[in-house]
C-alpha cells in the first residue's frame, strides 16, 4: 500500500514538473514571438486584375525558376520569365550577394520549405552554408506616387481614392511558407561572401521542398574576384538613416526605455549598423516634428523649470540611447534635433506648477534665446564630459534662411565649437557654418563649393523625400532604385546619403505601407521581426559598390583605366532616364559588371 502511494506520488510530481516544463517553454516561445515578430501573420488579398487564361495555358502545376532581383513580380499572375534553373553571381571577398527564385503554383495549395548547400570550388575550396540564408519575400499593400488632383506629399486620409495593390518587399523569417494555388512566391537568396577564402567559382544548390518532399534543385554558380571589399566599419559612405525608437516600443508593447525595449531594439538596429550606418538620431525636445510620423518623438533629455525660473536639463535617457547604439557600431555622429520644431512648441516640467507645461515661442524671442543658451551650455558641458562633443551636431530639417542665421548665431554664442547640421535647401550664406549639409536632389551645390567641403573632411551628402518620384525607396518603386541612389551621390560628388525614416512603422507594417500622408514605404525600409526588405538589401548593395569604386582609388595606378570606366558609367546616370521602366536596373548592373572585372 505504501509502495503504491509513493508511485502515485512520484507521478503525480514528475506530471506537475513536466507540464510545468511545457508551460513554461510556452511562454519562452510566446515571449520570443511577442519580442522579435517572428509569429506568422496573414497578408492582405489584393484586387488586381488576374489572367485566368495564362494559367490554364500553364504546362506545369508547380514550377521554380530564377528571377531578377532587380524587378517587382505579381502575387497572382504568372511571372513572365523563361524557366531558368542555373544562376551565376559575383563579386568580392566580404561583400553581400543577393539572388532571386520564384515558385509558382497552378492548381493546389502546397508548403514550401527551402535549403541550402555549402558553396565548393573544385580545388576543395569551400563557403559554407552559414554564410548563406534564404527568406521568402512577403506581399505588402503599396499606393502610387501621386494621382490627378492631388500631390505627392499631401494626405491620404482615404486610401480608396488611391491605387493600392501589393507588391513583394518584406523578407521574411519563417523556415516554411504556404503557397496558394495560383499564386506567386519569391524567395530572396543572399551570401555573405568570406575574407578567408581564395579567389575563384564555387558551386552549390538551392534545394526546394513541397510538403516535406524534395521537388527541385537550382544550380547556383559564385565566382568570387580577387579583392576584398573593407570591413563596414571602415566604409566611407555617409549613411544617415533616422531611426524612431518609440515606433519599437509601440509595435511590441513594451515601456520606452526598458531592458525589454533595448532588447527588442537590438537586431533591428545591428542591421541598420550592418549596412554601414554613420548617425544615431537623437531627439532633444519634444515633438520636433509635430507628430507626423504614427509614433511621435519624445524627448531623450528632461527639460525643467525650477521654482525661480531657472533652466535645468537632465542627460540620463539621451546617454542610454546613444551609449547602445554605439556599443551597436553607431559612433561616428550624433544629430540632435531640434531648436527649430515645425510649431514652436516646447514642452517641460515646471516647479511651480509641479505639472508639464507649454511654452510658445520662436528664434529671436527673449524666452527662446534665454531657454536655450541655458540648454546649449549645459549639453556642451555634458557632451564634452562623455567624450561626445566633437561627434555631435545640433541638427535641422528644411528651415528657412532667416531662422538659421538667427539660431546660427545663438548657438555660437553658447559654444562656437559646437558643430550644426541642416538638411534641406542650399543656403549660400550659411554653408561655411554647416558641418553637415545635406541637399535635397532638386537643389545644386557648385562644384567649387563641393570641392573646398571635401579638403575640409565636412559631410556633404543628399536626400530624396515625398516629392521625389525617381530615384527613391516607396515600396512601389523599382528595386534598383534603392541600389541607384548611393552610386548617384558619386556623380554629385557627395559622401552619402539621408533618408528621414528607417523604421517609423505605421499601424499595420507587415501588412500595410501606406500612410496618412506620402507615397507608400515612405515612413520605414525595414519590417517589425527583424524581417529586412528588399528595398534595403538593395540599398546595401549599393553602398558596397560605392566602397568598391573607392577601395579602386586607393590603387590608382594599377587601377586606372577601371576606374575611368567605372567613372564615366556612372556619369551617365540621370534621373529623368529613371522615368524608363528598367533604367535603374541597367545601370547598376552595368557598374558592378565593371567593379567586378579582374
Amino acid at each position: 500500500m505504501r509502495w503504491w502511494f509513493l508511485t502515485a506520488i512520484s507521478d503525480l510530481y514528475l506530471y506537475i514538473m513536466n507540464n510545468m516544463r511545457f508551460i513554461f517553454l510556452c511562454c519562452v516561445v510566446l515571449n520570443s514571438f511577442l519580442l522579435f515578430g517572428q509569429d506568422d501573420y496573414n497578408e492582405l488579398s489584393d484586387s488586381k486584375y488576374v489572367d485566368l487564361e495564362v494559367w490554364r495555358k500553364q504546362k506545369d502545376d508547380l514550377c521554380i525558376s530564377w528571377g531578377d532581383a532587380n524587378k517587382h513580380y505579381s502575387s497572382q499572375n504568372v511571372p513572365d520569365v523563361p524557366i531558368c534553373l542555373k544562376h551565376k553571381l559575383k563579386g568580392w571577398k566580404g561583400e553581400k550577394l543577393n539572388a532571386l527564385f520564384l515558385i509558382w503554383s497552378k492548381l493546389r495549395d502546397c508548403n514550401v520549405s527551402v535549403e541550402i548547400t555549402d558553396l565548393h570550388q573544385k580545388n576543395g575550396g569551400i563557403i559554407s552554408k552559414e554564410n548563406l540564408s534564404v527568406g521568402f519575400v512577403r506581399y505588402v499593400m503599396t499606393d502610387e506616387f501621386v494621382r490627378e488632383g492631388k500631390t505627392s506629399c499631401g494626405f491620404r486620409y482615404d486610401k480608396t481614392e488611391w491605387d493600392s495593390s501589393l507588391v513583394a518587399d518584406v523578407i521574411d523569417i519563417k523556415k516554411d511558407f504556404l503557397l496558394r494555388k495560383m499564386h506567386v512566391t519569391p524567395v530572396w537568396v543572399s551570401i555573405n561572401v568570406p575574407r578567408d577564402i581564395t579567389a575563384g567559382k564555387y558551386y552549390g544548390e538551392i534545394i526546394v521542398n513541397l510538403d516535406g518532399k524534395e521537388y527541385k534543385r537550382l544550380k547556383l554558380q559564385t565566382q568570387i574576384v580577387d579583392r576584398e571589399l573593407p570591413v563596414v566599419s571602415q566604409w566611407k559612405f555617409h549613411l544617415d538613416l533616422w531611426q524612431n525608437p518609440y515606433a519599437v516600443a509601440r509595435y511590441y508593447n513594451v515601456s520606452v526605455w526598458t531592458e525589454k525595449h533595448f532588447e527588442v531594439m537590438r537586431p533591428i538596429m545591428k542591421a541598420l549598423a550592418e549596412a554601414g550606418q554613420k548617425v544615431i538620431t537623437a531627439s532633444i525636445m519634444h515633438k520636433p516634428w509635430n507628430g507626423q510620423t504614427y509614433d511621435y518623438f519624445e524627448s531623450m533629455v528632461t527639460w525643467k523649470r525650477t521654482l525661480d525660473g531657472e533652466w535645468t536639463f537632465g542627460f540620463d535617457i539621451f546617454d542610454k540611447w546613444v551609449n547602445f547604439m554605439m556599443s551597436l557600431g553607431i559612433d561616428k555622429q550624433i544629430n540632435c534635433y531640434s531648436m527649430v520644431p515645425w510649431n514652436y512648441s516646447f514642452k517641460y516640467f515646471d516647479e511651480r506648477t509641479n505639472s508639464m507645461e507649454y511654452i510658445k515661442t520662436k528664434p529671436g524671442d527673449k524666452e527662446y534665446n534665454d531657454m536655450w543658451i541655458a540648454f546649449l551650455t549645459q549639453f556642451s558641458s555634458h557632451l564634452k564630459e562623455k567624450g561626445w562633443f566633437s561627434k555631435t551636431c545640433i541638427a535641422m530639417d528644411e528651415r528657412p534662411l532667416p531662422i538659421m542665421k538667427t539660431v546660427l548665431d545663438l548657438i555660437r554664442k553658447a559654444d562656437k565649437e559646437f558643430k550644426v547640421a541642416l538638411a534641406g535647401l542650399y543656403y549660400e550664406e550659411i554653408e561655411p557654418e554647416l558641418y553637415d549639409y545635406c541637399i535635397s536632389t532638386d537643389q545644386v551645390l557648385p562644384k567649387n563649393v563641393i570641392e573646398k567641403r571635401k579638403k575640409q573632411h565636412l559631410v556633404t551628402t543628399y536626400y530624396t523625400y515625398c516629392a521625389d518620384c525617381k530615384p527613391n525607396t516607396f515600396t512601389f518603386s523599382d528595386p534598383a532604385e534603392a541600389a541607384w541612389i548611393p552610386l548617384y551621390s558619386i556623380k554629385l560628388g557627395l559622401c552619402g546619403y539621408l533618408r528621414w525614416a528607417y523604421n517609423s512603422w505605421g499601424e499595420d507594417p507587415l501588412r500595410d505601407s501606406r500612410f496618412r500622408q506620402w507615397p507608400a514605404g515612405d515612413t520605414y525600409l525595414v519590417y517589425p521581426g527583424f524581417r529586412s526588405s528588399v528595398r534595403f538589401e538593395k540599398m546595401i548593395e549599393g553602398i558596397q559598390q560605392y566602397e568598391k569604386l573607392q577601395k579602386l582609388r586607393e590603387d590608382f595606378k594599377r587601377n586606372k583605366h577601371l576606374i575611368r570606366k567605372v567613372e564615366q558609367c556612372i556619369n551617365a546616370f540621370n534621373i529623368q532616364d529613371l522615368a524608363k521602366e528598367g533604367t535603374a536596373s541597367s545601370d547598376i548592373k552595368r557598374v558592378i559588371s565593371l567593379l567586378n572585372e579582374q
